[in-house]
């Protein structure tokens, strides 16, 4: 769960600073979001959290 929060948070801040940068238009953004909300809702939704987990794990188990 705290994975997921921090992603929504940092994919957040991405969209605002892509659209205050100009790059990204106010537009685009909420097609962006909807995308998201939608593919939420689908079967996929499990394969990607389970992938995403497996890379935070991946990253998480990187010594320096």
């Amino acid at each position: 769960m705290a994975i997921s929060l921090s992603v929504v948070l940092l994919l957040a801040i991405v969209l605002v600073v892509l659209m205050r940068g100009g790059s990204l238009k106010a537009g685009p953004a909420f097609v962006a979001v909807l995308f998201g909300f939608f593919l939420a809702s689908t079967g996929m939704a499990p394969d990607i959290q389970n992938f995403l987990n497996s890379v935070a794990d991946s990253i998480s188990a990187i010594k320096f």
